[in-house]
């Protein structure tokens, strides 16, 4: 290892090491304003406006994004924007989270004014329990004092870490006061890896099943099994799904299959698994068993069947 290579990490360590420090810090200076800032959040029948200027408002569109897809309904508006036209955004119904460490950023000196002047509810989060902005405030949040991982104290790390830290406490305590459950975090994420993880088998499943009755010969049945294509037979009694035929069943009758039911080849209770599953689950019993498919029901009736490929190609694994 060079000598920069030491170096490098040193400081990484050393950054991280502040930050760290600096979160154990802002977790025990939390308070009752913190309780109040929820529910002042729970209050509001319109949306949360969050906004702040430079590094604030890139924290700011990242806490915003966090608190839409938790179940909080929520919209970063730009304090420059806001006072060419944008303060229309902001009605009654809403409430501000206005980020600013240093609580005196003049650019939002026209949110603030605006929150004042039609009594929307502002929760401010600052450096500074003096700032304009936590004096104006309804609901105070302050950050604790800091050094900035910089050494310098002018680049914005450490309290931007902290704000950042702030607002994801914010959504996880609103997401599990509103019993927000991963099939609600599902339908705002459909795209990407988080939507392939939490799709549901019910999403992924094949319909057109192969399905034949326990007292089918089976030349008639390999008929079935080749022409559907999924190398399996689900086995029927009624509505009931009683068993599977396999390529491993047909190799372990092969001495006069020809001769015999689906009934006599198959493998009873076969491994199933419900519609509202989720298919990171499905895939997980199928490595387990060393399968490839499996037959979805409700009850005992098979309303589907869902295949490795199909979760592959999902992007679930």
């Amino acid at each position: 290892m060079t000598s920069s290579t030491t170096d490098f990490l040193d400081t990484a360590r050393r950054v991280i090491g502040i930050e760290a420090d600096a979160l154990s810090t802002l977790s025990g200076s939390l308070d009752d304003s913190f309780a109040q800032a929820v529910e002042t959040i729970l209050r509001a029948r319109g949306r949360v406006i969050v906004s702040g200027m430079g590094k604030s408002g890139h924290i700011g569109k990242k806490i915003a994004a966090t608190l839409a897809s938790t179940g909080t309904p929520a919209q970063f508006v730009h304090p420059a924007e806001a006072s060419h036209g944008d303060l229309g955004m902001v009605t009654k119904d809403d409430v501000a989270l206005v980020l600013s460490f240093s609580g005196e950023t003049p650019e939002l000196a026209n949110l603030i004014a605006h929150t004042r002047r039609f009594d929307i509810p502002m929760i401010g989060v600052a450096g500074r329990p003096d700032s304009t902005l936590l004096r104006q405030a309804d609901v105070a949040l302050v950050l604790p004092a800091a050094p900035e991982a910089c050494g310098t104290g002018i680049v914005p790390t450490t309290s931007t870490t902290m704000t950042l830290a702030l607002g994801d406490a914010l959504a996880v305590a609103l997401m599990e006061h509103r019993q927000f459950t991963p099939e609600h975090f599902r339908v705002f994420h459909p795209g990407g890896k988080l939507g392939a993880r939490l799709a549901r088998v019910a999403d992924l499943m094949h319909r057109d099943l192969p399905l034949v009755a326990s007292d089918m010969p089976m030349p008639d049945a390999l008929l079935v099994m080749s022409g559907k294509g999924f190398g399996v037979l689900g086995v029927t009694e009624g509505d009931r799904l009683v068993g599977i035929v396999t390529d491993g069943d047909l190799r372990r009758h092969m001495d006069g299959l020809l001769s015999l039911t689906t009934g006599q080849v198959m493998t009873r209770g076969p491994r199933t698994i419900g519609p509202d599953a989720l298919a990171e689950k499905a895939v997980a019993v199928m490595q387990e068993r060393k399968i490839t498919s499996l037959f979805v029901v409700e009850g005992e009736r098979p309303v589907g069947l869902i295949h490795i490929h199909d979760c592959l190609r999902a992007g679930v694994v």
